[in-house]
């Protein structure tokens, strides 16, 4: 099979780097494969070098404010948690170096790359982190990644030890949120259908990209960044429910500064890391789309377009619309929970799939357990911090609700795609009714509902009192939302420590 000279050219203009004579060629595919995904490498690397907050449209940067205040919210609750503690416990006797700080609850000072492994293992251990939207059904909503937090704890890590502003912070934050999210569109969905979790691979390059953009690296050595970037890049879906989950953030920030840093020493790696047939989108995905990647990085920013989900809930997105659903019954026929006799919940794999706990045994598997969601908000009507601890799971109540929520595949909403979330859910009352909510596919949190600025300052409120006060909560909201006038950005630092 051969490619049409009009898609190549398409191609080739979108990727000026690409040979040109090989445009009016009749073109094997596996030439024109590896012309084009060396176009990828080049666009972005492209794009991390030139790319400055001046030209960014004000509304990105306002919008990516927002991803901040909520990104430091989920960091400093997760960073209270047992599993956040063991990864502190193991950055303390690692590193003497005393670059950047490990935010929260135990705070400490260590390398750039052990602050950045730190804060985003805490930024993702509760699952309570923003998620990326898919652009068409068939781009599965799992598929696309925690976008704020590898950018984010790569970015401060790498600022803070070179005392840089909040307005050089910030742009490379959000360059690294850019290039992960093309990167995570790009890519086939069997990246993450296969068992890859996105968050952990594909965050590794949002981790290099603002590391690189803070480090002023040229053209040469981003490139070779990239490369190896990809043979770090790892996570997968198994440990979904466990530690290693946040850990796959934690690990993609680490290693993307990793990545920076030995390639601004000099280290090499392969030509092209994205492109080819040992390429990552290759290798990863088994193939690519460029026409969401090289014509599209910066117009329009993902974060704006279809931008990201803040989370009204504690644990995957993907039960966010369904919990919704259930609050809704609970609340409006004031169901209480003697009266319960059996829930139903249909959806399509998408959601099924990775909520794969039929009886949740502790707080993590919780977060993956569509059971265990129903059981909370028929228990307390809330399932918020409070209740994703290990002794609501364990208690009588919760274990002997969960066995009355039956999940079932429902071929009918697989067949509409998995760009949005669908589901319905059924309650089965002792009294012999059978009240049915659909879920809103406007969920909360999304663009459809975004959360007012009262709601985002109230869900990071929440999360901080875990570990400060409130007049320290204020002046840290407050130095968040204008950290393009810091000149330090070692003064949120502070403010956040």
């Amino acid at each position: 099979m051969k490619i049409s000279r009009k898609n190549f050219l398409k191609l080739a203009a979108a990727a000026p780097l690409l040979p040109r004579a090989l445009a009016g060629a009749d073109v094997t595919p596996k030439k024109v494969e590896k012309a084009a995904i060396r176009g990828a490498t080049d666009a972005l690397t492209a794009f991390i070098t030139k790319t400055t907050l001046a030209s960014m449209p004000a509304d990105v940067v306002a919008q990516g404010k927002r991803c901040l205040v909520d990104g430091f919210g989920v960091i400093l609750a997760g960073s209270t948690v047992k599993g956040s503690a063991i990864v502190r416990d193991y950055v303390r006797v690692l590193s003497a170096k005393k670059e950047a700080t490990g935010i929260g609850a135990g705070g400490l000072m260590t390398s750039a790359a052990h602050a950045a492994l730190l804060n985003a293992a805490s930024g993702h251990a509760m699952d309570y982190d923003d998620t990326q939207l898919s652009t068409t059904p068939d781009r599965t909503f799992g598929l696309l990644t925690h976008p704020t937090v590898p950018a984010l704890a790569a970015a401060l890590a790498v600022a803070e030890r070179q005392h840089a502003s909040g307005a050089a912070f910030l742009e490379a934050f959000l360059v690294g949120f850019e290039v992960e999210c093309k990167i995570a569109e790009a890519i086939d969905p069997r990246h993450y259908n296969s068992g890859f979790h996105s968050t952990g691979t594909i965050g590794t390059f949002a981790g290099a990209a603002a590391a690189a953009k803070l480090m002023n690296m040229p053209a040469v050595q981003v490139r070779h960044m990239l490369t190896i970037a990809s043979s770090m890049s790892s996570g997968i879906r198994v440990n979904f429910g466990s530690m290693t989950k946040p850990l796959h953030s934690a690990r993609a920030a680490e290693n993307g500064v990793v990545a920076a840093e030995l390639a601004s020493r000099g280290f090499t790696g392969g030509d092209d890391g994205l492109d080819g047939q040992w390429g990552f989108f290759q290798v990863f995905g088994g193939g690519v789309d460029l026409d969401r990647l090289i014509p599209v990085l910066g117009r329009p920013y993902t974060i704006l377009n279809p931008g990201s989900s803040f989370k009204p809930y504690p644990c995957g997105s993907l039960s966010h619309p369904t919990m919704d659903a259930m609050l809704a019954l609970v609340t409006e026929h004031d169901v209480r929970p003697e009266q319960v006799k059996a829930v139903r919940v249909r959806a399509g794999s998408n959601v099924l799939d990775p909520l794969r706990y039929k009886i949740a045994t502790n707080e993590l598997e919780a977060k993956f357990c569509l059971p265990f969601l129903m059981a909370s908000l028929i228990l307390r009507r809330r399932a918020g911090v409070r209740e994703f601890t290990d002794e609501f799971v364990a208690s009588g109540p919760v274990q002997q609700m969960m066995p009355r929520v039956t999940n079932i595949f429902d071929p009918k909403i697989e067949a509409q795609g998995f760009d949005r979330i669908r589901s319905v859910v059924e309650l089965d009352l002792i009294d012999g009714r059978t009240v049915v909510q659909a879920a809103d596919e406007r969920y909360r949190g999304g663009p459809d509902k975004p959360f007012t600025p009262a709601e985002l300052r109230g869900k990071f409120a929440d999360c901080a009192q875990l570990t400060m006060g409130s007049a320290r909560i204020a002046n840290a909201i407050d130095q968040i939302e204008r950290v393009d006038r810091l000149a330090d950005i070692g003064a949120l630092v502070r403010a956040l420590a």
